[in-house]
């Protein structure tokens, strides 16, 4: 077989490509158009370890509370009947903001699966962390059919299947929030989703070494095959053929870790599969929510939140819980962005807003809003707080504690700026309720037998197909939904906020992995 396919071949064989598409096949193959830029420079540099068991409690009154972070995948904004949905009811995931705090302005610190899940856990930019894109999984004879078949597009100029991340996986040297709070007697676990490299093929990448006690759930992607299941390091399902029950299943595994009888407190990490497309309802939810079977999926989630929430009650847990709530980045084919522009994969908000909901009876304020700019990446500096664990010292730690945000105790978001990636490209910064964009790439999931398009290339036309001038300012606090550009009347606010984006780059370039020490 010839190591490139020709034009001739790609259309002898349009029914297998077709089929492909429509199973997902070519997920993750697209990568940012150039060499990472990183990479290119020398700069990526990788530690022979982390420091994450050698991190000291410095506060040994800290409270410690146990802690549930739940992580949906791909679900918008306007998902929860709370931020404003009309097609599918959440009275779980309601309740968690009748009983704590709603985040209004709460962000992913990327539009897209791997490097949102590497910033929540290391509290960085995912840039540091050299997984800017998705990862798929490692090569098989049946991956490397469909790279061929990816190539094949972008020799037609349909895709741009360029550099994918240079790593495999999260790196080694990376601290997790597991790993910070075992220091401090936690005990971990991991129910769900991981996608922060295939350890199918390599074991380094095994939740459960990189911090987690415990860990039930899949490598990648619902779309990725194959699609097994794992306890631990062993694979216990080679493929996961009935995917109406893996919510189901989550929140078993999940209930039995809160309940195993264990005096140290304990940090459970539930990474939901769903929304992400391809979607499955369980014969129980199927045909049940007014917003069709994306409907049926939320609404089973939310019967998954209650679940959790009914066990730590039922368990006498529920005092010292600090549960939180929200999902990797914006929907991109169902789901609601609560009118917000854009989705998945674009800077605009309906890609990087998502919900964010945390409870914690008697330290926060039932039925309370925080409507301060916030990302993923602050969860991290938050909890090592919590459980008195000191930041690490040899690195920088972009996120900012904002449990006082949280409890109200204080008014004002800790960031001066917030960025925002696609790949290693930074196109915008949120300072204050100023957004300003120099530019937005597309992202699209590919469809070669419809309409040939650009999968990578900067946005030459808005969300409705009106013309787009760059660059691209907003007051999000009377514009949030981003749709009208104030770059003209108010050009010095603008070259202010650049000029904190070529700050940051200036930094980013001479140290990106933000090595102190």
């Amino acid at each position: 077989m010839e190591e490139k396919l020709k034009r001739r071949d790609f259309l002898k064989n349009s029914a297998l490509y077709g089929s492909l598409l429509a199973t997902g096949g070519l997920t993750g193959l697209a990568g940012c158009s150039g060499d990472d830029p990183y990479y290119k420079k020398g700069a990526f540099t990788l530690k022979d370890n982390n420091t994450g068991s050698a991190l000291k409690v410095n506060d040994p009154q800290a409270p410690k509370p146990n802690i549930v972070f739940i992580f949906t995948d791909d679900q918008g904004y306007g998902d929860l009947s709370c931020y404003g949905s009309r097609s599918v009811n959440t009275p779980h995931m309601d309740q968690i903001a009748a009983n704590g705090v709603k985040f209004t302005d709460f962000y992913a610190c990327n539009a897209l699966c791997t490097p949102s899940r590497l910033g929540l856990l290391t509290g960085r930019y995912p840039q540091r962390g050299g997984l800017p894109w998705i990862l798929r999984p490692e090569p098989n004879f049946k991956s490397k059919m469909i790279t061929r078949l990816g190539q094949a597009l972008g020799d037609l100029g349909v895709v741009d299947v360029g550099a994918a991340p240079k790593l495999k996986g999260i790196p080694g040297d990376e601290i997790t929030i597991p790993e910070a709070l075992k220091n401090a007697g936690y005990r971990t676990g991991m129910v769900g989703k991981w996608h922060l490299g295939d350890f199918t093929s390599k074991p380094e990448f095994f939740p459960t070494r990189h911090g987690f006690d415990y860990y039930y759930g899949v490598p990648y992607a619902n779309r990725m095959v194959p699609f097994p299941m794992y306890r631990n390091e062993e694979c216990i399902i080679d493929h996961i053929k009935d995917q109406s029950k893996i919510t189901a299943m989550y929140t078993k595994e999940a209930i039995e870790f809160i309940e195993k009888p264990k005096e140290e407190p304990f940090f459970l990490y539930l990474a939901h599969t769903f929304p992400h497309e391809p979607i499955f309802a369980s014969e129980s939810f199927k045909g049940k929510s007014k917003g069709g079977l994306y409907g049926d999926v939320i609404e089973e989630l939310d019967w998954s939140v209650g679940e959790i929430m009914n066990c730590l009650k039922k368990n006498g847990l529920e005092e010292n819980t600090l549960v939180m709530f929200a999902s990797d980045n914006g929907p991109i084919v169902n789901g609601s962005t609560g009118g917000f522009r854009g989705s998945k994969g674009l800077s605009f908000e309906g890609g990087f807003r998502v919900p964010f909901l945390a409870q914690w009876p008697g330290q926060i304020p039932k039925g309370s809003v925080c409507r301060e700019p916030t990302m993923n990446i602050d969860i991290f500096p938050t909890l090592l707080t919590l459980a008195g664990v000191q930041q690490p010292q040899d690195r920088t730690i972009d996120g900012k504690n904002i449990f006082g945000l949280m409890t109200g105790k204080e008014k004002m978001s800790p960031h001066d700026a917030l960025f925002f990636y696609h790949h290693n490209e930074l196109e915008g910064v949120r300072s204050g309720k100023w957004k300003y964009f120099r530019y937005v790439n597309t992202y699209q999931y590919p469809n070669a037998l419809d309409k040939p398009h650009t999968l990578l290339g900067k946005l030459g036309k808005g969300a409705n197909g009106e013309s787009t001038k760059w660059p691209i300012l907003f007051d999000m606090e009377i514009d949030p939904f981003e749709r009208y550009n104030l770059m003209q009347t108010l050009p010095k606010i603008g070259d202010r906020l650049l000029g904190k984006m070529e700050k940051w780059e200036t930094q980013m370039d001479k140290n990106p992995r933000g090595w102190l020490s």
